[in-house]
């Protein structure tokens, strides 16, 4: 209890010093303040920029194996022609994959999209929109966020009947007085009834398929409309993905299974490549967090310069508190003040310095990400918050620490002989 009131009385005498010498305290706050300001700064540009890519790129999905014609990983350098005279997945191979793989996945979906549509609502009107033809099971492997209508029913999508599920923008403009489920719109003299309104996601950083002004049709209605392209070149071709399980932390062995159900569909032989691409999100993923702890490690190094510059203010500040307070020391020791008592004074002074100094720095990123930035909205995380205050306590205990150390170990009678 006595330790614990002798501690408490370090805390007071440090804020007192700290008062009496309000001036210097806010000089020398100012370093860490600027050091803690430059490195939160810097991670939290990092952090928001890649919570926007990693938002541009959500429409992948998560634990998702797409079947294409081209790996995600390419590489420039490669035998392209080969990718090039690859065939393109087909509806037999989607009815194949449904029917052959086994419980290791939740749905199987195939879809195709065409951009640069014009969909029109009596007088109303609104380009280059996307029309995508899904299969049923499409919300199974990609996020459909649905804020007013349903989704298709099997029937719908099986019978190929007109019926659509638009996005934001497109039921904003064609229907402007609100309410867009239940009504109809033209695409290419082809009526479609809303059967549903997609939430609205607004721009994206990296400009990636939005659903704002992206219209699901069934698949079957799609072919109607479009021919597929067999070869990938002069028109829509099909993408074919399989969700995995939520329980599963791994796709491998879906993913080998995937393989070996195309390689039997396609009638390859043991000694053939594969003559189509498993892609999985991942790859995108792993490339986006290698890049960014690049990014925020160098940007770690150049904002620690600036925190280093703020510890130095620190010590240089706390030595000329210890020699200004020598004869205070001395008579606080003859008392009867034990070293720890005098150690733990200076040392939380300093702490309480970068505490302030760094608080502050936090508080000019908080009001920076309350600028509105439609491009780049800045998000300060907690995470950086206590990063940024467990950087400046460690700045204040490295700055006081010596000369804490110096003034606990002076001398009674030298001290209080000190002018």
């Amino acid at each position: 209890m006595n330790a614990l009131r002798l501690t408490f009385e370090s805390f007071r005498f440090a804020w007192d010093a700290l008062k009496s010498n309000l001036l210097r305290t806010i000089l020398s706050l100012l370093g860490v303040t600027v050091g803690i300001f430059a490195i939160i700064a810097v991670f939290t540009v990092v952090d928001s920029l890649e919570r926007s890519i990693r938002r541009s790129m959500d429409f992948v999905g998560d634990k998702v194996i797409y079947v294409g014609k081209w790996p995600w990983n390419f590489d420039p350098s490669s035998p392209w022609w080969k990718y090039f005279n690859r065939p393109v997945p087909t509806v037999r191979e989607f009815h194949e994959l449904q029917r052959q793989l086994g419980p290791n996945h939740k749905g199987v979906a195939i879809f195709v999209n065409k951009g640069g549509n014009t969909l029109k609502a009596g007088s109303n009107s609104i380009s280059d929109c996307s029309l995508q033809g899904i299969s049923f099971e499409y919300r199974v492997v990609s996020n459909v966020p649905i804020v007013a209508g349903r989704y298709f029913t099997a029937q719908e999508v099986e019978a190929a009947r007109p019926v659509a599920i638009i996005g934001a923008t497109i039921a904003e403009n064609l229907f402007p007085e609100g309410n867009a489920v239940g009504r109809e719109f033209k695409a290419h003299g082809q009526k479609f009834l809303v059967v549903g309104v997609l939430e609205k996601e607004g721009k994206k950083m990296l400009d990636t398929p939005s659903n704002d002004a992206n219209c699901l049709i069934p698949f079957g209605m799609f072919t109607k409309l479009y021919a597929l392209s067999t070869s990938g070149m002069g028109g829509p071709s099909p993408m074919i993905a399989v969700k995995g399980r939520d329980e599963d932390p791994g796709l491998l062995d879906l993913e080998y299974e995937m393989q070996g159900v195309m390689r039997h569909i396609r009638g390859l032989k043991p000694r053939q490549e594969d003559n189509f691409a498993l892609n999985r999100p991942e790859m995108i993923a792993d490339a986006i967090g290698k890049f960014f702890s690049i990014v925020g490690a160098v940007g770690a190094i150049i904002g620690s310069f600036a925190i280093l510059v703020g510890g130095f203010g620190i010590a240089n500040i706390m030595f000329v508190s210890v020699r200004e307070r020598t004869n205070i020391i001395g008579i606080q020791k003859s008392l009867g003040a034990k070293n720890y008592f005098i150690l733990f004074q200076f040392l939380f002074e300093a702490i309480f310095l970068c505490l302030i100094g760094g608080g502050a720095g936090i508080f000019l990123v908080w009001l920076i990400t309350l600028i509105p930035q439609d491009a780049l909205p800045l998000y300060l995380s907690a995470g950086n918050i206590a990063f940024g205050l467990l950087v400046s306590v460690v700045i204040g205990v490295l700055a006081g620490i010596i000369p804490a150390i110096i003034a606990a170990n002076m001398d009674p009678v030298i001290a209080i002989r000190a002018k």
